[in-house]
């Protein structure tokens, strides 16, 4: 078996593999929200002694009134209890499993969470400052970007016990934005100064997967971070849980916060357009936790500079909640492309997403937009690819000689193999000669793959018949001409001496094919495409090998 068949067979089991787990393994027990309750709640919450942690004993979420926003790009639900986002509804994406209503990106229903939520804390007890516990005060329930804003500002107040200190926390919104900046204003009105203050920023989220996330379709879900020095990191939930979680505290830069398969949810620290948080006396910490055993925090601490009696201070941090769009996340922070998905295959995926990008600016279509990117890197590829199919055609030229030396020789394997390597001197043909060249452009389409799969532009995106190129065909037309186009690519291929074996090969390419029913139709263009252009490479090859070889003969 040469090391074409060795590949397809490892592909085939990980598609049997990926298969049982979808619809044979025991389904994992759902997440459930302990932590959401519909109590009021009752007045303002002492802050911890420590500026390290939130008080988060006894969690939950307390219900009060609820401020909606509207602006060009989602609807914001905001609720009075610590001014936690509750609900961002996403205007441009639908959902995916009820395509008539808006994707919720920030949720705390139905037993999913994902809400973000800020605060202040002291080290000082006697100083109850707000935090996600505390009534706020709103001046409207309702408030809409009109089309002649650029931006929105909504104001929610809270007042200390004793009334010295008075907190403004400001939500802007922008046009045509997905970051939102979230301030406060902390008005000292005592004869004393505030010290020890630290302002928190985190997204609370469960562990589940959005829908439409299946084994063949899969991208991390969890909290994420980025800075300079560490670059980007993952975390998993079960780290939290275990509280074996190691990250950099410490930070000037970056952000942090959550990410999952189109979107994600981040707190900025050096955003383009903005003023850098960590500076000016502010210094920063990643803080990431397990709450309540049913939630992972993940977010920032700024320990802010003393605050001097009779004056003002401000912190703004931004947030970023939206798609993993190409421009959006280029616009909003440094790397913050990085979010998306691609695992090991990074420094592959990255170049090929932004050739891809450019492309579309050109055609307008992502659906020809694969088309041509997966024509362009075959052709890019092709020396490579002459050189493996001029190898495999050699050698399934050597073929009928093969199997005379395997009737000379018989059960002799020592002979045989002795035999055969002298065969390949005499021809000149490299056994292996075929695999290199393929090997080398594997990383280059594992890539191409990825960063197809992670592509937030393709959710929605149409092509031929095709209304959403993130779901699968809903006529499988594109996965059952791949399933042609993979069976007849077998005869094209040096035979196998074994009949049984040739049988196997050629149903083989079939049985990987179902995988692609279930995967996302911008996926199974690429491959398709990139099939039918392999078989017209390879015939070439073929046919041209064939021709030298008549022109040596009758020389």
């Amino acid at each position: 078996m040469d090391i074409r068949r060795l590949i397809l067979f490892i592909a085939l089991s990980l598609g049997l593999m990926f298969a049982w787990e979808k619809y044979f393994a025991p389904a994992p027990t759902p997440t459930t929200n302990s932590t959401q309750a519909n109590s009021t709640a009752s007045g303002t919450s002492v802050a911890n002694s420590s500026t390290n942690n939130v008080a988060d004993n006894g969690f939950s979420f307390a219900a009060d009134k609820v401020i909606n926003v509207t602006t060009d790009l989602m609807h914001v639900q905001i609720s009075t209890v610590g001014g936690d986002i509750r609900n961002i509804d996403l205007l441009k994406y639908t959902d995916y499993e009820d395509t008539s209503k808006p994707y919720q990106l920030l949720l705390n229903q139905n037993g999913r969470v994902f809400v973000a939520q800020t605060g202040l804390i002291s080290a000082d007890a006697n100083l109850q400052l707000p935090t996600h516990k505390t009534i706020f005060k709103a001046e409207n329930t309702s408030y809409t970007l009109s089309p002649d804003q650029k931006t929105l500002a909504v104001n929610l107040t809270a007042t200390t016990e004793s009334g010295a200190v008075v907190v403004v926390k400001t939500f802007t919104f922008k046009r045509d934005s997905y970051v939102v900046d979230v301030s406060y204003q902390i008005i000292n009105n005592s004869a004393a100064p505030l010290t020890n203050v630290t302002a928190y920023w985190r997204f609370l989220r469960d562990e589940q997967a959005p829908a439409g996330e299946t084994k063949f379709v899969h991208t991390f879900t969890g909290p994420v971070y980025y800075n300079d020095t560490a670059k980007f990191n993952t975390i998993k939930f079960d780290a939290l849980v275990k509280n074996d979680v190691d990250y950099p505290q410490n930070t000037s830069n970056g952000w942090v916060g959550f990410a999952e398969h189109y979107f994600t949810g981040l707190w900025l620290l050096n955003p383009y357009e903005h003023a850098p948080v960590c500076a000016n006396g502010v210094q920063c910490r990643f803080n990431f936790k397990n709450v309540d055993g049913n939630l992972a925090s993940s977010g920032l601490m700024t320990d802010l500079p003393l605050i001097q009696a009779h004056s003002n201070y401000s912190i703004d941090v931004p947030m970023y909640a939206g798609p993993q769009e190409y421009h959006s996340l280029l616009a909003a922070a440094p790397e913050l492309e990085r979010t998306k998905d691609y695992g090991w295959v990074y420094i592959f995926a990255t170049p090929l997403f932004w050739l891809l990008v450019h492309i579309f600016e050109f055609v307008k279509n992502w659906g020809w937009s694969i088309v041509l990117l997966t024509l362009s890197l075959k052709v890019v590829l092709y020396p490579l690819t002459r050189a493996s199919y001029k190898s495999m055609a050699r050698m399934k030229a050597l073929t009928p000689k093969m199997a005379k030396l395997k009737e000379q020789y018989g059960d002799d394997k020592a002979k045989l193999q002795q035999a055969t390597m002298a065969m390949y001197r005499e021809e000149k043909v490299n056994p292996v000669g075929g695999c290199l060249p393929m090997l080398l452009q594997i990383p280059v389409f594992i890539g191409l793959y990825w960063a197809l799969l992670g592509s937030v532009e393709l959710r929605q995106a149409h092509f031929l018949w095709i209304n959403d190129l993130s779901r699968p065909d809903p006529y499988y037309i594109l996965p059952a001409v791949l399933a042609v186009t993979m069976f007849l690519q077998t005869f094209l291929n040096p035979p196998a001496a074994d009949p049984v074996q040739a049988k196997m090969m050629r149903i083989m390419p079939l049985a990987f094919s179902i995988m692609f029913f279930f995967f996302p139709a911008g996926l199974v263009v690429y491959w398709l495409v990139n099939n039918v252009l392999s078989m017209a490479q390879q015939w070439y090859v073929n046919n041209h090998v064939a021709v030298d070889k008549k022109h040596d003969k009758k020389k």
